[in-house]
């Protein structure tokens, strides 16, 4: 579509076709990029065996079992919280004064780092790496499994997740994770809106580099009178451009907003988390108020392209109507 759009802007402004190459994009990071390593405090195993009664022993028993060592990040952050509750009810029954400082350090570490917990259990997990995989090409709509408004609301599920457990919430509504990152793992949305604003704003800016070639060159109307050329083009305008390509545009805003608002909003409360592997993406992707990010040169491309347009069309009296 972008470069058909390209090819009749070439014919009828008689300029030749620029079409330059795709706009780099950070990729979503390796997962050794993504996962943060989170300092682990082990109790010695005979002061283990002395928590006979607690029900903490059976956790870090499952913990300790074949099952346990392969845990999910997500199962992992689990444990933990799981950790910390019997960890709590345990200590009235200690009587070893030596044991019970260990515990409780152990509770105060493992609190301490539940925010490192859920960054890995989100972000450094496989579902999320599917969702913002751009391996899928372009963005169409119908094409996704997911809506808009359904990814959008589980980011904020997310996001109120964490926000509890930064609060010391042990029950931050955890169970409905399980059920969202299944739906990231078959869609890949966010990276195929990537694709699209990438080739987005390259095409558009190759377009407003031919129009106002044709602006600082001879004029499309003489004296401002249309004229059969000038007709052409306008008919490039509307049956292209407003009938195609603004559509498809306005689509990419529109769902782009929803789940990237929902992505960058939970990527900025870990910005203290946040490997320093992954920030750049962070600045250039998900970060949607980010100047020199993806989203605000998709802003200033579509803006610099309506304003070309406005100010060709003007030359022959033609008022765009486009917005």
């Amino acid at each position: 579509m972008m470069d058909t759009y390209l090819e009749r802007l070439s014919n009828v402004l008689d300029v030749e076709v620029q079409s330059s190459a795709l706009m780099e994009v950070q990729i979503f990071p390796r997962m050794r990029d993504r996962r943060l390593d989170i300092e682990q405090i082990k109790i010695n195993m005979l002061d283990f065996l002395s928590l006979y009664g607690c029900e903490l022993q059976v956790v870090v028993g499952e913990r300790n079992s074949a099952m346990g060592r392969v845990m999910t990040p997500l199962n992992d952050l689990r444990y933990q919280l799981r950790f910390i509750d019997k960890a709590r009810q345990c200590l009235p029954k200690i009587e070893q004064q030596q044991l019970k400082s260990q515990l409780k350090q152990a509770i105060a570490h493992k609190k301490d780092a539940l925010s490192k917990y859920f960054w890995n259990a989100v972000w450094a997990d496989e579902p999320m790496a599917e969702l913002m995989s751009q391996s899928s090409g372009f963005y169409q709509q119908g094409e996704t499994h997911i809506s808009p408004a359904t990814l959008k609301a589980d980011l904020d599920h997310a996001k109120a997740v964490l926000q509890q457990l930064k609060t010391g919430s042990m029950e931050p509504g955890l169970d409905e994770m399980g059920e969202i990152q299944q739906r990231w793992v078959f869609d890949h949305s966010g990276g195929q809106l990537i694709n699209s604003i990438r080739l987005l704003i390259t095409r558009l800016n190759d377009a407003s580099d031919m129009l106002e070639q044709k602006i600082n060159g001879k004029p499309l109307c003489y004296r401002g009178k249309p004229n059969p050329s000038a007709e052409r083009v306008k008919n490039v305008f509307f049956k292209v451009y407003i009938a195609r390509i603004q559509p498809y545009i306005s689509q990419i805003s529109r769902d782009g907003e929803q789940i990237f608002s929902g992505l960058s909003a939970l990527a900025e409360l870990q910005q203290r988390e946040m490997p320093d592997s992954f920030k750049p993406y962070y600045r250039q992707v998900l970060a949607i108020n980010s100047d020199t990010g993806l989203w605000q040169q998709f802003d200033r491309a579509i803006k610099r392209h309506t304003e070309t347009w406005q100010n060709l069309l003007r030359q022959c009296g033609m008022q765009p109507m486009a917005g």
